[in-house]
Order: C-alpha cells, then structure tokens, then sequence
C-alpha cells in the first residue's frame, strides 16, 4: 500500500454553478452585507428547521457567544459542557468570563452523558458553588442528536437554560412526541449552527442562530452589528434622514449577503444531501461490520443523523497515528478523533482545571477517571472520507486500504 494511488479527502462541500449565479446576484445588487440576502436565508432557514427565529451571524462562534450572552452567561459563572469538541465550544464560554465545567460523553455516540451532569451539579452544591452554575451547553456531536429530552429534564429541575451547539447537526432529525423533527427547532432555549466548508452545507463560514424567544432574536440582530439601534436596511429605505445611536456593546458579527445567497442555494440542496449522506454511512455500516475489534458509529432508534463524519473506533491492536499514516500513503484522508478541550495549553495552562478553582474546591473534574471516555475518543478513534459525490468506488477503496491496514 505504500504506492499512493488515490488522492481522498476528508471532506469537500458539494457546490456548483447555482451558487454561483447566486453569489453573482448578491455582487451585481451592489449590496454585499447584511442585506436583502441574509434576511431571505434567515427566513428560509427558519422554516426548514421549525423555528420561530433565525439570525445570522459570522460563524458559529459567534452564535455561541450570543447565545450564552443572551441566557445571562456572565464573567465568573459556570457553565456545563464537553471537552470532547472542537474548542470553538468551550472558548464561547470563556469569551463571555464564564468558566467551562466539563462532563464525560456516551462512548457510543460521542454526546453527553446526561446521567452525568446531574453529578456535576451534585457536586458543585456541596462545594456551595452551584449559584455559578448557569446553563448548559450541549454538542449534537458529528451530526449526531444527543439525548435532549433527558438532559431538559435535568435542566428544568435546575432552572438552567438550554444552548444546542448545532454547528454539525443542520438536516439531523429527533424523535419528539412521537414526530421527527429537524435539530434548531429549537428543542432547547437556542440552536446554533454552522456553515463552514467542513460541514453539510457551506457559505464558505458563517453561522445561526434559532431560538422562539423574540427578545433574544432582537438582541442577537443589536449585538451582531454593534449595538446599532438601526439597521442598515431600514436607513437606506427610509424617506427620511435617520440618526442611529449605540445604546449598548455590540460585536461586528454580521453575515454578508454574498453567503446567505451561496446559503439559500445550499439549504436546497440540503434534502438531497443528507439522503445521500445516510446512504454512505449505510455502505460504510455494512462493509465495515466484519472487520475483528472495528466499532462503527451507533445511531440511536430516537435519531437521525445527517452523518457529518461517519467515526469509527479503531481495533485495540491498532495504533491511531500509524493507522492514519498508512491511509494517508495509500491516498486516503482521515482525522482524528474529536479533540478534548481540557488537554490544549489553552487551558491546561489555566489557574483553574477543566472549571474548578482550585483554592475554591477539592473537587476536580479535569482527571482521566472523570473524562476517561472523552480522552479514549479522541484516542482511539479515527473519521472516514465521507462526502456527497464521493464515489462507490472511492468508498470502496477506503474501505479496502481500512481493512489491510486493521489485519491482526
């Protein structure tokens, strides 16, 4: 397998001449942000997804920190996550002065384990910290649903709001009284997504926010564009000469109608995409299920995945880095798996570890017996090519070089 006969990412996004024409449209308008474009993606992404409310914003970074802004996340409180995600998640957290308090994932489907965060808050009241406690922040992980209706009911008992990063999961569905409905209806109190090239759609990045809440969705449309008391659209429509004013500290976290234009083309494509989507991940679950020790992505009979990234767990034989060197030589792509947050300098580096001051508390959450399942993740597992026109015989290749590479 050392001659490279294969050139296989790990992902592309699929887009084409309607993009195009449509990023053209936005360009030749002569209005190229936050304009006539965005509000017709917000609009349009609202109703795909079930939403009250939708606001677009730079990337999902920004949703984040907007959200968690908007359920009142201030500096010194804490808030309830993962490790196990990209450190967009925790470092929302930490833009807001907020303190991430870290839980361990199911090992089946990479999400939080809800049996777990009623621990932590357990925990943070015998330190006679749980006042800090201040939402929860949940990873619809690889595209895949968490246990939302267990966590809620957790979350409800505490009076804690719910923020649904849903930066990979646009198109993945959950089953809620006895109806599948799409993730961002928003389940919990805000859904945020995100658009950048490695996830099912793209404007190229770029992120949303979905909430029912009216009041948040005005604040989000202030806080995006700086505080502005009034928008763009509304003074250059208006008859009469309009003064705005700056009320409160904003952010310039605004889309431009270039991307909702590239966005609205991608959210019709969006049916298709994730129908093709499932098919592969089936192709992958069937030729992968006789590999000896291989452990596939499991999909609970509650959801459905838009499998952003089909993850799978290597045999313990098998040592991750080498095993994605050989794949690499033979011409195909793969990641590792998911990182964790509380092993980056960014935050090993910290006075506190994983959301616990020390000098405060005993009780530490950064340790491996407490995110053992988190650390075995990112260890042991590895993600697949897995795109929309990949072809079969491109995931038949994969598959090949996986099976070789596995052998006892």
């Amino acid at each position: 397998m050392s001659e490279k006969t294969q050139n296989i990412p790990i992902a592309k996004p699929w887009l084409g001449e309607p993009e195009a024409e449509a990023a053209k449209r936005a360009i030749m308008s002569g209005w190229v942000t936050q304009g006539p474009e965005v509000a017709a993606f917000e609009r349009e992404f609202a109703e795909y997804v079930g939403s009250q409310h939708a606001c677009a914003v730079s990337n999902c970074t920004t949703a984040l920190h907007l959200a968690l802004l908007a359920v009142g996340v201030r500096p010194g409180d804490e808030v309830i996550t993962v490790s196990h995600s990209y450190i967009a998640t925790a470092n929302s957290i930490r833009y807001c002065g907020a303190i991430p308090v870290f839980v361990d994932i199911e090992p089946q489907t990479y999400n939080i384990n809800p049996m777990l965060i009623e621990d932590v808050i357990g925990d943070r009241l015998r330190c006679g910290m749980a006042e800090r406690t201040r939402a929860i922040l949940v990873v619809h992980q690889m595209g895949m649903p968490c246990n939302l209706k267990a966590i809620l009911d957790i979350a409800q008992r505490y009076d804690l709001p719910v923020i649904e990063d849903a930066a990979c999961a646009i198109g993945s569905e959950i089953l809620w009284d006895g109806q599948w409905e799409k993730i961002g209806k928003p389940h919990g109190d805000i859904a945020c997504f995100s658009f950048h090239p490695r996830k099912v759609i793209t404007t190229g990045d770029g992120g949303m926010l979905t909430t029912n809440n009216l009041q948040w969705d005005k604040q989000f449309r202030l806080w995006r564009q700086h505080g502005m008391s009034v928008p763009d659209t509304v003074r250059h429509g208006a008859k009469q000469v309009i003064f705005e004013s700056y009320p409160m500290l904003g952010y310039n976290y605004r889309m431009t109608d270039i991307q909702a234009a590239v966005g609205r083309e991608q959210l019709k494509r969006l049916p298709e995409i994730v129908k093709r989507r499932r098919y592969l991940a089936q192709r992958y679950h069937e030729m992968l299920a006789d590999v000896p020790g291989l452990k596939l992505p499991t999909e609970p009979s509650w959801a459905k995945s838009n499998w952003q990234s089909y993850c799978v767990r290597l045999p313990e034989w098998c040592e991750q880095r080498q095993v994605m060197q050989v794949m690499l030589d033979a011409g195909v792509s793969t990641r590792r798996g998911i990182m964790c947050v509380h092993r980056e300098l960014a935050y090993t580096s910290e006075a506190w570890s994983c959301g616990v001051e020390r000098k405060d508390c005993d009780y530490d959450v950064g340790g491996c017996d407490r995110l053992y399942e988190s650390e075995q993740a990112q260890d042991r597992t590895s993600l697949l090519p897995l795109f929309h026109h990949i072809t079969q015989q491109e995931q038949d290749y994969v598959v090949k070089v996986l099976k070789m590479t596995c052998q006892v």
